[in-house]
């Protein structure tokens, strides 16, 4: 039997608490599973640093990839098979793009990125292309169909339709990690009726579009996603820890570079520390081995580095106080210049971190990250930009919001001791 359409002799199914079930009868999209590289993704969690805010939040990578698969199976079975806009013969394409779209994500995920200037989804491309488990499987298919998969996790792809299932305003990408993260943080923000969703979309040649009457189901859904971001994804305690998590890295990144004798080398470290990373070193990376360092690097002798992740392992996070860069920045430098007379590091524990989050926009030609809109299938055949109908979503439409906070040790703060006057005054600035 050709591989591509082999089908396993009986259907697989893994227990979701999101959508109840995955189901899996694909031989390919089984074997993938099974790789080692998308098995690596059980050891990246979803949510990063969050779970030091929201206990539950111990979800994987995993996880959501199986999830965005299923969602992406339940609309070309259920609701595309036999349109005359949805090409079957791009059904395969689409599921292992859907399954495979987060394989390149390191431990930590986008803090890990920011300090070592990484794209994921460079890794991403590297893992389906290389020498790995994935590629022998995807070039089973055909010897082509590697690149193919990846020309559409990369947004690359002339297949636009394949490309908007995956990646677009409304995809199921999104519609899973809202549900998921709800569920696992026990919040009730990210929940909204997919299955309404999925019930009324509908293929067009380059995205898929949205029955008129689902309108109120895609609002519900991009407010969804809205309170998500505010109440979770840019929650103050979280960045909090990632504030310090990428100051571990800064940290041990400059102690390697200036000849640091560390207690034990950081031997998973160095081809980052020095900018050569060969994808077999990346792939050893996850967050089992990343806690490891953390744990050890607690009995370095530097104090900084030893301090940072004693707070990170033990949860004694920075607290944080509302910031305008525009109007204080004044402020920032007279602090800048007080830690440093009372002995404590501005560079590790005075940060000014930003959030920033567009929750809906509409075609802006030339604008930086265009978005293409959701649109609404009309009665009459017409497509109608999402915002022109929806009054709701105009209100949200274009606005982007953004938060800024300034981190530092109260604990180190208030500890007068020595610089009791320095510190006092630090202490009434924050205030």
């Amino acid at each position: 039997m050709v591989y591509s359409v082999e089908k396993l002799s009986e259907e697989k199914v893994f227990k979701d608490p999101v959508h109840r079930y995955v189901h899996v009868q694909d031989k390919v999209i089984w074997d993938l599973v099974g790789t080692k590289e998308f098995q690596r993704l059980r050891r990246i969690k979803q949510l990063g640093t969050t779970f030091l805010t929201f206990h539950g939040a111990e979800h994987s990578r995993f996880n959501h990839s199986l999830g965005v698969y299923e969602i992406v199976r339940r609309i070309i079975d259920d609701v595309f098979e036999g349109r005359p806009e949805w090409n079957d013969d791009d059904r395969l394409l689409t599921l292992c793009a859907a399954l495979l779209h987060d394989l390149g994500h390191g431990p930590f995920s986008h803090a890990f990125e920011r300090v070592f200037d990484f794209d994921h989804e460079d890794f991403t491309r590297a893992i389906i292309l290389g020498d790995t488990e994935v590629n022998k499987v995807l070039t089973q298919v055909s010897p082509d169909f590697p690149a193919k998969v990846a020309e559409v996790i990369a947004k690359t792809s002339e297949k636009k339709l394949v490309v908007s299932l995956i990646s677009s305003q409304i995809d199921a990408d999104r519609m899973d990690y809202l549900q998921r993260d709800a569920y696992f943080t026990g919040v009730s923000y990210g929940q909204f009726d997919m299955e309404r969703i999925l019930r009324v979309m509908r293929p067009r040649e380059d995205q898929v579009v949205i029955k008129k009457s689902g309108m109120h189901a895609v609002e519900d859904y991009i407010m969804s996603r809205y309170q998500m971001y505010w109440q979770v994804y840019f929650h103050p305690v979280s960045r909090s820890a990632e504030v310090i998590l990428t100051k571990i890295l800064h940290r041990a990144k400059d102690l390697y570079k200036n000849n640091y004798s560390f207690k034990y080398e950081p031997t998973h470290f160095i081809s980052l520390f020095c900018e050569q990373v060969k994808l077999e070193d990346y792939l050893k990376l996850d967050e089992a081995v990343i806690m490891y360092y953390f744990q050890i690097w607690q009995d370095e002798t530097d104090p900084i580095i030893s301090d940072l992740c004693h707070r990170f392992v033990n949860r004694n996070l920075f607290k944080y106080a509302e910031f305008d860069p525009a109007k204080e920045y004044k402020k920032l430098a007279q602090l800048t210049t007080l830690f440093l007379q009372a002995g404590i590091d501005p560079e590790y524990y005075l940060v000014v971190d930003s959030s920033s989050d567009l929750p809906y926009d509409f075609y802006r030609p030339g604008e930086e990250e265009e978005r293409l809109p959701i649109h609404l299938l009309m009665k009459n055949g017409e497509l109608r930009e999402l915002s022109r109908e929806s009054e709701i979503v105009d209100a949200i439409s274009g606005k982007r919001r953004t938060d800024h906070k300034l981190y530092y040790p109260a604990d180190f703060l208030a500890d007068d001791s020595n610089a009791a006057d320095i510190k006092q005054q630090i202490r009434a600035l924050l205030d």
